[in-house]
């Protein structure tokens, strides 16, 4: 499972022009799913997002998580976090999980999030959609499970 987390101070999803998604401050997780991910991959990789110390104390530096902050998660699912772009000049998705494996653990991320005390909105999984965000910082980091500790 690999989670790109971009710290905003506004985000959205739109999916056939209408808002199905927006917060405020907080995070927009960019989620894929991998073949053979499994639910220990999830409540990591959750938990990881919800505790990330990314956020400014009151001295300006990053102490402070997203639960510590109040703010909320804005999850959007995508396969294409998993393209291989090493051969050719087309991503293979051999990696990503297939929707009806993806789609599950995916709402067991969501739920992960929600039992930690994260508000938390979202995309529709599988659904196009145009993600919009104001970035703060800009902050981004990658959350991905090491392979030694599976």
């Amino acid at each position: 499972m690999r989670a790109v987390v971009q710290r905003v101070a506004e985000a959205s999803v739109e999916v056939d022009g209408r808002v199905v998604g927006r917060i405020g401050p907080g995070l927009l997780i960019l989620l894929g799913v991998r073949n053979g991910d499994r639910l220990d991959e999830v409540e990591y990789t959750a938990a990881k997002c919800a505790d990330l110390r990314i956020f400014e104390d009151e001295r300006g530096l990053m102490n402070r998580s997203l639960r510590e902050t109040g703010g909320a998660a804005l999850v959007v699912s995508q396969f294409t976090l998993y393209g291989d772009c090493r051969k050719g000049r087309r991503p293979s998705f051999i990696e990503a999980a297939r929707p009806e494996v993806a789609e599950p653990l995916y709402e067991a991320f969501v739920a992960c999030l929600e039992r930690a005390g994260v508000s938390t909105a979202r995309g529709v999984f599988g659904a196009e959609m145009r993600v919009r965000l104001l970035n703060d910082g800009p902050v981004t980091v990658i959350v991905e499970k090491d392979a030694e500790t599976l």
